[in-house]
């Protein structure tokens, strides 16, 4: 139980991460929309470099937010495949 616990505290920090990041994507798209509609170009390379790499860092924590689930998944079913004495 030790175990599935810690799992699923690890991915809850995990989404938490998530949720922050795609909020500032989201928050930089914004920005490039309007620094497009400015024609700031100099700050729009800026911008978009910016969420390149959040985009990056967003795949990134997908995989091991997939990955942790499928370990409380694994940890949640060996659990109850244990027969407890």
């Amino acid at each position: 139980m030790d175990h599935f616990n810690r799992l699923v505290s690890e991915q809850l920090v995990t989404m938490d991460k998530l949720l922050y990041l795609q909020g500032e994507l989201e928050r930089c798209q914004q920005i490039e929309v309007e620094l497009q509609t400015l024609q700031k170009s100099t700050d729009l390379e800026s911008i978009q470099s910016e969420i390149r790499l959040m985009k990056d860092e967003l795949k990134e924590i997908q995989s091991i937010f997939e990955k942790q689930t499928e370990e409380v998944i694994n940890s949640y079913r060996e659990m109850n495949l244990t027969p407890s004495f």
